[in-house]
């Protein structure tokens, strides 16, 4: 009996060792802090484990130079918050106005130590349930069929203590540095450590391996007081401006294409680093050779006997000595903490340094885990912007989304509007979004069409990879066809070999919308939602499937698509034919003939005129239709007996006798300008 006591003390020391939460959210960087936000505002049982003493430790320490390169756009002469997000690319989503980037600096391209004290503040002021100062080290797998995902995620941390959550979300970016090794790597410099004062660099030659943001931020830091700088690197110059991927090279960074190309010394050169090795000669100085050349020397002789290229080909690139070798090849997610059980495994070609995960963030191989923020970029590498703050803040909204309908049964918020309301919301949606705009070809408006495409239901900022699962992954249903809308560049408009500053690059006319090139509206009409096979197989580079009809808005030099006839009337016929029905608003005066001359009413009509709703009537209204020649001018002239002008008594019935109401063709109605 003691002993069966003493096993049962054990098993409570042992159940009670964990400390369960619905939700585990490791980081507490800005993905972490946005899950936070959605899972506090929900009333979710979460809590999110940080490593540091504050969040967003990351920003504490890189970059290094302290300039970030993500766009602090105070002014756009708008007062839209939804729209000013478009151009605001540090602040993450809540309903706190004070949480707004551009009153924590007042910089175009802000110092990273702002963006530290906005984490602090968005943490603190919102209450979010971080636990600092907390690594885990260690994520296995136990498996329970009463769990929500079939299993628990169990947790340790540096102290040993364990945790146990139903659904997993990893938010700790990708912070592990990749490095090349190859003989001689000893001798180069880490980003991560080199120095950031340009004064121990003064007089020197050196050599950068690496072609990214954080290369170029180095070399820009140097450019001054060095003899030259070479950069070397795998693949050639990818310029953002040329992509549009925001990833890549930026303009404030590149200062040393000019030096390069105006022949002042500084240089490009592209080769595989695993080829190289590095040879440090007795007066310290580094010299370039291939690993071939030392591979193949004689190992009992001296360093002085290794074969340099310069030895066979006198003008070899690189033959000059540099003094430093600095590596700046950027970060991979760390894999070392996720026990095999979870089977999170990289990706593969230039995505192995994230984890595989579904168009959905969720992992390939587990369900239930779930990959935020930068490690999540895999999704639209090279393509959108998921991997930065301005992306991934409608991502994670995106996943938070998606937990509520798949765990507590609440489906993916939604609006149902009448048909007439339809060419109103794209538009109003296109010119505002910024989830759209900022995740353009990823996220997307979905609009599910109810029966006789009477109303329309409205989700907002999907993401379009998981389009074939909508109705499971949302709990909204989608019988009656849908229409998406999603922003695009052109199809071979972005590219690092592309020139995208030719003349006529850009599309002006409606009829040529479907060539535009630099980012635009584009509705895809299906009459059934498009099949798992359908959305393997669709074209390369497509975001979806083919559709039954496709609509392009034409590009616009102000982003604002609201020119009547340029983008409005062309959407409006396009949904039309869609949808086989009138969407046109019209006169109290132009339904009732239509009335007595259409067997079917246009849907405004329906469901205004009909049910006597509409534009409230008023002598201004009135007199504007008369002018426009809308409306017959019915007004009496004369008045009998002292009856004032103003009286409505008996005035009905003496229109009807004193004016025949004529039947005029409704050539107004046919015109384009009018329309």
């Amino acid at each position: 009996l003691g002993l069966a006591l003493y096993a049962s003390s054990l098993c409570a020391l042992s159940g009670a060792a964990f400390l369960y939460h619905d939700y585990c959210v490791i980081g507490a960087g800005p993905s972490g802090l946005q899950a936070a936000y959605f899972l506090q505002q929900a009333g979710r049982d979460y809590v999110v484990f940080e490593r540091s003493h504050a969040p967003g430790s990351f920003f504490a320490l890189y970059p290094r130079h302290r300039k970030l390169i993500s766009i602090n756009k105070r002014y756009t002469g708008k007062s839209n918050s939804e729209f000013n997000l478009r151009h605001d690319w540090n602040s993450l989503l809540s309903h706190d106005r004070r949480l707004l980037f551009r009153r924590y600096s007042r910089d175009f391209f802000p110092d990273a130590d702002a963006m530290v004290r906005y984490l602090e503040d968005f943490a603190s002021l919102l209450k979010l349930q971080v636990q600092y100062n907390t690594a885990i080290i260690h994520v296995t797998l136990e498996r329970d069929r009463q769990a929500w995902n079939g299993h628990y995620f169990l947790l340790t941390d540096q102290d040993r203590q364990n945790y146990k959550c139903s659904s997993l979300l990893v938010a700790t970016g990708t912070w592990v540095p990749n490095v090349v090794n190859f003989p001689g790597s000893e001798y180069v410099e880490g980003y991560e450590t080199v120095s950031i004062n340009p004064e121990d660099f003064a007089g020197q030659t050196v050599l950068i391996l690496g072609r990214g943001n954080s290369a170029f931020e180095t070399a820009e830091n140097i450019l001054g007081v060095t003899n030259f700088i070479h950069m070397v690197s795998r693949s050639r110059v990818r310029l953002s401006w040329a992509t549009h991927y925001v990833g890549d090279l930026r303009a404030i960074n590149n200062g040393l294409l000019d030096t390069y190309q105006l022949k002042s010394l500084d240089g490009l050169l592209e080769g595989d680093l695993e080829d190289l090795a590095i040879i440090k000669d007795k007066k310290g100085k580094l010299h370039i050779t291939l690993r071939f050349y030392l591979e193949n020397r004689n190992t009992s002789a001296g360093i002085d006997s290794v074969t340099l290229p310069q030895d066979e080909l006198d003008n070899f690139a690189t033959r000059a000595p540099y003094d430093r070798v600095i590596r700046c090849l950027g970060w991979k997610f760390d894999f070392s903490i996720y026990n095999r059980s979870l089977r999170m495994m990289p990706g593969k070609g230039n995505k192995k340094k994230y984890p595989q995960i579904k168009p959905s963030y969720e992992s390939r191989s587990t369900r239930g885990l779930f990959v935020l923020g930068t490690a999540s970029h895999s999704v639209d590498f090279r393509k959108s912007a998921g991997g930065f703050i301005h992306g991934f803040r409608y991502t994670t909204r995106a996943v938070h989304r998606l937990l509520e309908n798949r765990h507590h049964g609440v489906p993916w918020p939604s609006t149902v509007y009448p048909i007439t309301q339809l060419t109103n919301s794209i538009i109003k949606r296109v010119n505002e979004a910024s989830g759209l705009y900022q995740m353009f070809s990823i996220l997307a408006d979905i609009i599910l069409l109810r029966e006789n495409a009477t109303a329309f239901e409205y989700l907002e900022e999907y993401p379009v990879g998981v389009l074939a699962e909508l109705e499971t992954q949302t709990g909204r249903k989608a019988p009656n066809g849908l229409f998406v809308v999603i922003m695009e560049y052109g199809r071979n408009f972005s590219g690092a070999d592309k020139d995208v500053f030719y003349y006529n690059r850009a599309v002006g006319e409606a009829q040529h919308a479907w060539q535009s090139n630099f980012l635009h509206p584009v509705i895809y009409y299906y009459k059934r939602l498009p099949t798992e096979r359908e959305m393997r197989l669709r074209p390369p580079d497509w975001p979806l499937p083919r559709p039954d009809a496709v609509h392009h808005i034409v590009e616009d030099f102000l982003t604002d698509w609201t020119a009547p006839n340029a983008h409005i009337l062309p959407l409006r016929r396009f949904l039309e034919n869609c949808l086989s029905t009138d969407l046109r608003n019209f006169f109290a005066e132009s339904c009732f003939l239509f009335a007595f001359t259409r067997q079917k009413l246009p849907p405004f009509c329906r469901q205004g005129y009909v049910r006597m709703q509409g534009l409230v009537g008023s002598e201004g209204l009135r007199r504007h239709a008369v002018e426009a020649g809308l409306l017959e001018d019915y007004a009496p002239t004369d008045f009998s007996g002292d009856r004032p002008p103003d009286s409505r008594e008996g005035s009905q019935d003496q229109l009807l006798r004193d004016h025949a109401i004529p039947v005029r063709p409704l050539q107004h109605l046919v015109n384009a300008k009018d329309e």
